[in-house]
């Protein structure tokens, strides 16, 4: 069954269903990782998004229940030049998924890249394509958009018991290899909704901001809690996380024209000079900036890719140091923040 891709633009990229019946629609974007697809479309920070993968092949070598990041599906509509095996195709479909094989992915994201992010629809079985970008255009644009709510857990759990430091985690969209790959470093980790007061985040040794989707700026109760937790207990923000310590912080946040979404993004450490090929998946960053707690930067836009605040108990990465999946430069981070919270 035939299919398109309609943007806030008018343009349109015809394809083949491949996906769940019915239409999605979200913020069209475009992510270079060549493997990960499961991972990325369970990741909360795509929330409310169209992915279009940039691998020639999406789909190879199947899908394993090990490999979601979080309990379901959260991408809206997913696009493809080749989608192989039916495993994939119906993984997709059986979580409502609309999906197009056979789309012109290379002309798609050049275009994304010109002109930027924007406004779609993924109609999987045909219709109106003058009705579709109708409809699109009267949809939100993702700018101001605050979306933690609706991927937050709504209650307090534990993911692990016993550890040698005792933690907390703030989701607002955590993928489930951080949870990972912190219990994996010796830590007790317990999981709090997006919106958790700053005294019961300070009663744990540490503090990690998680990733997720959205504007950080609309976040207002979310920074002030941070404002008041900071200096209390160390904190380590991560994506999304470290957005919101760059507000709290009275640094800018402004909207990417078409995001960092990709497992070879290089990310410079000032202090050594080292490159860092990293995993990222952001739409918002942190204003470029010369001050001293700029630890990292970005080597595509020099926007701000990492943090620390010695006096303030806090440090940051834009990228992914979980890399899941992605490379493994970022890995020590983790465990180096773990190593030095169990040693204060």
């Amino acid at each position: 069954m035939t299919g398109f891709l309609a943007l806030e633009d008018g343009t349109v990229f015809r394809g083949e269903s491949v996906g769940a019946p019915g239409f999605a629609f979200g913020e069209a974007v475009f992510a270079t990782s060549m493997t990960g697809y499961q991972e990325l479309v369970t990741d909360p920070s795509y929330a409310e998004q169209l992915l279009c993968f940039t691998a020639p092949m999406v789909g190879n070598y199947g899908v394993a229940k090990g490999r979601s990041e979080s309990g379901r599906a959260h991408v809206r509509g997913a696009v493809m030049r080749e989608a192989r095996g039916p495993a994939w195709t119906d993984w997709l479909h059986e979580r409502g998924i609309p999906a197009l094989t056979g789309l012109d992915t290379r002309s798609l994201v050049l275009h994304l890249r010109e002109e930027g992010a924007m406004r779609g629809v993924v109609v999987a079985d045909g219709g109106s394509v003058e009705e579709a970008v109708r409809a699109v255009n009267e949809r939100p644009a993702m700018k101001g958009r605050a979306l933690v709510a609706a991927v937050s857990t709504r209650e307090p759990y534990v993911y692990a018991d016993v550890g040698r430091v005792d933690l907390a985690v703030v989701d607002y969209g955590c993928k489930r290899s951080i949870l990972r790959r912190l219990a994996g470093a010796g830590a007790a980790v317990t999981v709090y909704p997006h919106d958790v007061d700053a005294d019961t985040l300070a009663g744990h040794d540490g503090v990690v901001l998680s990733n997720g989707p959205g504007d950080p700026e609309p976040l207002h109760g979310e920074v002030a809690a941070l404002r008041e937790l900071l200096g209390r207990v160390p904190v380590l923000g991560i994506c999304l996380g470290h957005q919101l310590l760059g507000l709290a912080t009275g640094h800018e946040t402004f909207k990417l024209p078409f995001g960092h979404r990709g497992a070879n993004h290089p990310v410079l450490e000032r202090a050594t000079g080292r490159v860092l090929v990293t995993s990222q998946n952001h739409g918002f960053a942190v204003a470029p900036s010369d001050d001293a707690e700029a630890t990292h930067v970005s080597l595509y836009d020099d926007t701000v890719e990492g943090f620390d605040f010695p006096d303030l108990r806090a440090r940051s990465a834009q990228f992914h140091p979980e890399a899941g999946p992605g490379p493994h430069d970022a890995w020590p981070l983790l465990e180096g923040w773990v190593e030095d919270v169990a040693a204060a």
